[in-house]
């Protein structure tokens, strides 16, 4: 026999080359576990988070949706210094120091330790976390806590190595005072002193600070900063079941389900709680609708709230006059704009009147002109009265009881991608009895178009370019133009 003959192996038998298959399989996911982070695949709403350059991001989402494994993904990410192609977000070319916790020592260890590490009672599978195994350097143990760790060691693309501290809320703000770190992540919201305790930490390299919660505190400390106040140095995503594709259409209703009906939204849409504070008390369910093209033959109008500090608002309406039905189906806000460029924002909408409130009708220091008057020199066609119901009447309460009259009998109806508008929808409550005019403005210019819908029209009102005066109203629910 010569040696290349001696040297020929037995051919595989099909047993062989099944359990060879096998063998190649779980090392592929052995493999795959152990870097989990070059396999992360991010929801639109997640790629919003990641991406925002706000020194201060939140991701506000339901129960078991993906916010608290997103944040792990990003930290990564900076902890490595492995960064995708699609992350758009700040960037560090060197090892960070990092600081996360959680309301408890086994919350954060079921939470961020779990997500970053894997498992945290079986330490032989530490590496399948979002941390890959091949950069995962070491780790300390916490006291006092089984399979709790305290620090975790990364080593970072640049050669160097990376270290995130796992620290609670109920160990107080002290515990809180790192020196100087790169980023800080707070997952479930924290106590506003130790939030800006770990905001601090950040100054001297204006890191990011990122939270991510459900709201089922309500709108409360720092979800009112995000949520209420807009900081400017801040940035809100909010995730809901739908905007996950974990789950099928039957699953999601088993989950909605599966809560109270008070805790329904903040679990599932990540809408915090205002309980019976609401003024519009109906799920989003109950008003949204897809959008459709528009029949010719309904009437537009829309309505506009004046802002500056506070933003300008501006919504289109479509009126079913057959069914009694308005449709919010546009919107737009924004803050500091003035008449020129808010003007520009919704001229696309197309050539329709517009309904204002009384501050219309206040001039403007400067040039002495009336501030509806300088949008229609921007060629919006303003109607020449203030927005009134068809008594001359004005009120506020009058007008969102009309609302919410509409909205329990399914005459009016929001377009369910207008997020903006139902940020507000979901925010407007009372307090003491009394509404809070805070973040209403979207839903302020609704109530103008509602109670001006009489002036609504079919066709784009070019003579209103020509025509400074509004022919009075009939009383009848048809167009103003003849």
């Amino acid at each position: 026999m010569d040696s290349q003959e001696k040297s020929c192996a037995p051919p595989l038998t099909r047993s062989d080359a099944s359990s060879l298959l096998q063998q190649l399989e779980a090392m592929e996911a052995t493999l795959s576990a152990q870097n989990r982070l070059e396999s992360y695949r991010p929801y639109p709403k997640q790629v919003e988070f990641h991406n925002s350059l706000a020194r201060e991001r939140m991701l506000m989402a339901g129960n078991q949706l993906g916010k608290t494994l997103s944040a792990s993904f990003e930290v990564a990410m900076h902890l490595t210094g492995l960064y995708p192609d699609w992350f758009k977000g700040r960037r560090f070319d060197r090892p960070v120091r990092a600081l996360a916790g959680s309301e408890s020592a086994e919350l954060t260890r079921k939470g961020i330790q779990r997500l970053l590490l894997g498992p945290p009672e079986l330490e032989d599978q530490w590496g399948t976390g979002s941390i890959p195994k091949s950069h995962l350097a070491g780790w300390s143990r916490r006291a006092g806590v089984p399979d709790a760790v305290s620090t975790i060691t990364v080593r970072h693309e640049s050669g160097g190595v990376s270290s995130i501290q796992l620290a609670t809320y109920d160990q107080g703000r002290t515990k809180w005072q790192a020196d100087t770190i790169d980023l800080c992540w707070f997952d479930e919201e924290p106590p506003e002193d130790i939030y800006f305790e770990g905001m601090t930490r950040t100054n001297a390299v204006t890191g990011p600070v990122m939270t991510t919660l459900t709201p089922l505190l309500g709108v409360s400390g720092i979800v009112k900063r995000f949520y209420l106040d807009r900081v400017p140095s801040t940035h809100l995503t909010m995730m809901t079941i739908d905007d996950v594709a974990h789950y099928s259409q039957e699953q999601r209703q088993a989950i909605i389900s599966s809560y109270p009906e008070f805790e329904r939204e903040a679990r599932t849409q990540g809408i915090p709680q205002l309980g019976s504070g609401r003024v519009f008390p109906l799920a989003e369910g109950a008003i949204a609708c897809e959008s459709f093209a528009i029949p010719p033959h309904w009437p537009r109008i829309c309505g506009m709230d004046f802002g500056w500090d506070h933003p300008s608002a501006g919504v289109q309406c479509a009126w079913d006059r057959d069914a009694d039905v308005l449709y919010v189906i546009a919107c737009h806000r924004a803050r500091e704009q003035t008449p020129a460029m808010f003007s520009a924002a919704v001229k696309p909408w197309g050539d329709y009147p517009w309904a204002w409130p009384h501050d219309g009708l206040q001039h403007d220091k400067g040039s002495g002109e009336q501030l509806m008057a300088q949008y229609r020199a921007q060629g919006l066609a303003m109607l020449s009265v203030r927005a009134t119901f068809e008594d001359g009447s004005n009120g506020v309460e009058a007008g969102v009881m009309e609302m919410l009259d509409r909205m329990q009998t399914g005459r009016l109806k929001v377009f369910v991608h207008l997020r903006q508008w139902f940020e507000e929808f979901n925010l407007y409550h009372r307090k003491d009895g009394l509404i809070v005019k805070l973040n209403d403005d979207l839903l302020s210019a609704t109530r103008y178009a509602l109670m001006m819908r009489r002036y609504a029209q079919v066709k784009k009102a070019k003579q209103l370019q020509q025509n400074r005066h509004v022919p009075a109203p009939s009383p009848r629910p048809q167009g103003w133009m003849a």
